[in-house]
């Protein structure tokens, strides 16, 4: 017959259970819960439930990294906005790219009242962290169409692949840059991390990147974060505008609108 166990290890057990989800005991370990799993997918069968509008209206922000009660206050400012689509986040959601920031960011993000789409940033690549992003949120290239205008997100950071000439993925964009035989779209607005003009960017593909933006003829608009500040700009003297987006650590996304063959960007404080 076996003796019970003594009472101050019989609570130090219960202890470790009920607080199990405070630990990483190792930085490489992945503890997702079901609902945190797959998230890309998940929002975006909610977008498909939505009726788009002529305009569409889209709150861009991004570089959560540990900037938490920041992250919070965009949650609160956000959802004082009415009649928004969906927001994007630009990347960088983790710092050092532990599934357990993964988890916090989220569990601040989910309390938005309209869908959110992530792009992976280099500090999403650290470590395990590609597999925590995949597992988490899904593919590091996807896109979508949404009413009048399709969204491509793609992983174009470049740095952490040693510029190996395969990241961003050209031969992907310049595919889903080209209307398939049954879609519906005028335009184009591209998603990613880090703009081609960073250091952090694969330079032998700088200018095939905007050329494969600008050659379509359809991407009016190319959104980024990765700099921590606001810049926005035709970078390449073209028709190409590139917005890059500043961190919620300085306080600050856009508002963007986007109509048939147009679009606006306005500059938040919070």
């Amino acid at each position: 017959m076996m003796k019970p166990l003594p009472l101050l290890f019989s609570i130090f057990l219960l202890f470790l259970v009920s607080c199990s989800d405070l630990f990483e005991y190792h930085p490489n370990q992945i503890r997702l819960k079901p609902e945190e799993k797959n998230l890309t997918a998940f929002y975006l069968r909610q977008l498909a439930g939505q009726s788009p509008g002529d305009t569409l209206r889209i709150l861009v922000m991004g570089d959560t990294q540990r900037f938490y009660d920041e992250t919070v206050d965009f949650v609160h400012k956000a959802n004082s906005f009415p009649d928004i689509d969906f927001v994007i986040h630009l990347g960088d959601i983790s710092d050092f790219g532990m599934s357990r920031e993964f988890r916090w960011v989220h569990d601040i993000m989910k309390d938005l009242r309209w869908p959110y789409l992530t792009v992976i940033g280099n500090h999403d690549l650290l470590g395990n962290a590609r597999k925590v992003y995949a597992e988490m949120y899904g593919d590091l290239n996807y896109a979508f169409t949404y009413g009048h205008t399709k969204f491509v997100f793609l992983d174009t950071n470049g740095r952490e692949y040693g510029f190996n000439g395969n990241i961003p993925n050209l031969e992907w964009l310049e595919n889903e840059l080209r209307p398939a035989a049954g879609e519906n779209w005028n335009q184009a607005i591209v998603v990613s991390h880090i703009p081609p003009f960073d250091s952090d960017f694969d330079p032998e593909l700088e200018m095939s990147f905007h050329q494969a933006l600008a050659s379509s003829g359809r991407v009016p608009l190319s959104l980024h974060g990765h700099q921590h500040g606001w810049s926005s700009e035709k970078a390449y003297d073209d028709d190409v505008h590139y917005h890059v987006t500043t961190t919620v650590k300085r306080r600050g996304f856009t508002y963007l609108k986007v109509w048939d063959q147009g679009y606006s960007v306005e500059k938040i404080a919070y």
